[in-house]
Order: structure tokens, then C-alpha cells, then sequence
């Protein structure tokens, strides 16, 4: 795959769905569901004593399919064995760095990455948030995640309710960085309450409007609703088409639509909805 055919899929992906590396009979169902692509985690979801079995499984399935990969720390004793056995998943769509905090650390991990692959910095300090302009900079660097419940472990943040208050600054400071950078729109991190779908949709919601392109899933029912918080409501549609019928052939001077100055940016966004 050419990276400017890689690169359109980044900008288009709404979900990445993970999956525990030491769960091999879930990563087809996995890939099979609507989430825009799987990503087989050998950080967090997998013990120590099952490191080694969930990178050979992991490796041996991205040899046949299409798939992300979130390895080990740079600090842990398990990188250096995950990045030497990258070269062996011939179809690895991109690799997720956890702990990305610095520049440096970063750009290394992108030198010992097998050709064309591109990194995912999942950022998840206050050194990461604070340093995520520099990161987003690195070439490799593909996009952002944002890693929202260790940052707020890190930071002694406790989020209240589903709008996370608290996390606002961090969130728009990964938006701000990755727009600047030319990256895609980052993607947010993921919400932990299986069982509440309209705190999913709400929260996904308040970060389509920060400005991320996305998020983090950890089940393979939170991809819908995530996908559907994405999507322009009816109302946005509907306001859209009246911003864009009323515009006609101003050529982007101001115009009034339901008693709001419509000028060029808010046209060029209401032209963006109706091509979603």
C-alpha cells in the first residue's frame, strides 16, 4: 500500500477497535466488524508471562491481514523483541507507540519501523501533552491518540461525568498540534463504561466538536454509536443545505441564514457537512 493511499485511510478512520494479543480467536471477529481497523494490543491488555505468545500470534496473523499493532513501552523489557518482530507482519498498517513523550523516543521508534510503516503516538503524560507539537512533527509520525485515562492518572486528574471538564485543555492541545503538524485530526481515548451508550455517544460527540476525528473503541458494540456520533445529525444537514442554498453566487461574501452572519468559513464548513 502507497502511503498516499495510507494516508487517505487515516484521514477517514473513525474507529480503531482493540483487541488483546493473547486473544487470537477475536481478531477476525474483530476485523470482520465495522470499526475502521483492528489493532492487536501487546501493551495493557496482556500479562507478562503472556508477552512473547500474544507477539507470535499477533505477527503470524498481520502476515495474512490487514492490521495496527500497539507494541511495548520503550522502557519495558519486552520493546526491543516487539520491534524485531515487525518485519514478519507483512500486512501491519501501522504501529501504536504507547507512552510517546518526548520527540526523541518517538523518532527512534520510527527508525527501527520496516519501511513505509507509519507510527501512531499515543500520548498519555503530561510530558506527552506538553511536548505533543514536537511529536506530531516527527516525520513518520502518522497521528495522535490521545491516551485520556493514564494522562489523567498521570496529571492526578479526576474527570467528572461525561464531558470530562478536567481533560479539555489536553484534548484541543492534541487537536491544536496535530492540525498544525498536517496530520489527521487525532483520536480520542476510550470510554470505559461498556454498558452506557448514550454516554458513548455524548462523549464521542463533545470530541467531534474539540475537533478529533475519532476514537479508541474497546468493544466491538462501541463502534456503531462512536460512528454515528461522527456523522452529521439531520439538523446540521438540514442547516447546511440552507447555508449553502442561500450562499448562492456571493462567492463567499456574508449572507444571513436564520438570523446568523454566515461568512466564508462557516459556508466552507457547511459545504464539509454535506459532503460526509
Amino acid at each position: 500500500m502507497t502511503g498516499a493511499t495510507e494516508g487517505t485511510r487515516l484521514k477517514t478512520q473513525v474507529t480503531l477497535l482493540f483487541v488483546p494479543g493473547d486473544r487470537p480467536e477475536r481478531f477476525t471477529k474483530a476485523a470482520a466488524s465495522d470499526a475502521g481497523g483492528v489493532l492487536l494490543d501487546l501493551e495493557d491488555a496482556v500479562a507478562p508471562e503472556g508477552k512473547a505468545r500474544a507477539r507470535n500470534a499477533a505477527v503470524a496473523w498481520l502476515a495474512a491481514h490487514d492490521g495496527y499493532l500497539r507494541i511495548n513501552a520503550v522502557d519495558t523489557p519486552w520493546h526491543d523483541e516487539d520491534m524485531a518482530a515487525l518485519a514478519a507482519a507483512r500486512r501491519l498498517r501501522g504501529v501504536v507507540l504507547p507512552k510517546s513523550a518526548t520527540a526523541d523516543q518517538v523518532a527512534g521508534a520510527v527508525r527501527g519501523l520496516p519501511a513505509g510503516v507509519p507510527l501512531l503516538a499515543l500520548v498519555e503524560s503530561a510530558l506527552g501533552v506538553r511536548e505533543s507539537a514536537a511529536i506530531a512533527g516527527v516525520p513518520g509520525v502518522a497521528r495522535l491518540l490521545f491516551g485520556s485515562v493514564d494522562f489523567a492518572l498521570d496529571a492526578g486528574i479526576t474527570p467528572s461525568g461525561r464531558v470530562e471538564p478536567e481533560l479539555l485543555w489536553a484534548r484541543s492541545a492534541l487537536v491544536v498540534a496535530s492540525r498544525a503538524a498536517g496530520l489527521p485530526a487525532p483520536l480520542d481515548g476510550v470510554y470505559t463504561r461498556l454498558e452506557d451508550e448514550a454516554g458513548l455517544v455524548a462523549s464521542s460527540r463533545r470530541s467531534r466538536g474539540l475537533g478529533f476525528g475519532g476514537r479508541l473503541c474497546v468493544h466491538p458494540r462501541q463502534v456503531e454509536p462512536v460512528h454515528r456520533a461522527w456523522r452529521p445529525s439531520e439538523e446540521e444537514r438540514d442547516w447546511a443545505r440552507r447555508v449553502v442554498a442561500a450562499a448562492g453566487d456571493s462567492e463567499g461574501a456574508a449572507v444571513r441564514v436564520d438570523g446568523q452572519m454566515i461568512d466564508r468559513p462557516r459556508l466552507e464548513l457547511a459545504r464539509a457537512l454535506l459532503s460526509q
